[in-house]
């Protein structure tokens, strides 16, 4: 059998507004509360893989990467753009407003308000 990730969880002030978030920007699916008493917010990210937002009193900020192909980019950072969510091409510059990542072709930086830094990295 493969190894592969269901989920993981995710800490977050507020486990809702998290997930929302990055389900919005992303344009993933954002699904109903599940666990005991619904603590966990689940974003689908793909076929076998949630990302499981927990609400915590001091959550403590994670790094998750994603790695999208040319027109889902598009769509991150068009969204982005319309949010006004500051975005940018390295790690110590979330913010410069630049897709010219070091390690690919395109890619960026953004952050919520849990300070989770999000990477999304396309080929193209």
């Amino acid at each position: 059998m493969t190894v592969t990730l269901n989920h993981t969880i995710v800490p977050a002030a507020d486990n809702g507004r998290a997930a929302r978030f990055l389900a919005d920007v992303m344009g993933l699916e954002c699904l109903p509360p599940t666990g005991m008493r619904g603590h966990f917010v689940p974003v689908r990210v793909n076929g076998s893989l949630t990302l499981d937002y927990m609400t915590v009193e001091e959550p403590h900020p994670v790094h998750l990467a994603f790695d999208v192909d040319p027109a889902t980019f598009d769509g991150v950072l068009a969204r982005l753009r319309e949010r006004s969510v500051p975005y940018g091409s390295r790690p110590d510059a979330p913010d410069n407003g630049r897709t010219d990542h070091p390690l690919c072709p395109r890619g960026l930086f953004f952050s919520d308000d849990n300070g989770h830094l999000y990477e999304v990295m396309s080929p193209g």
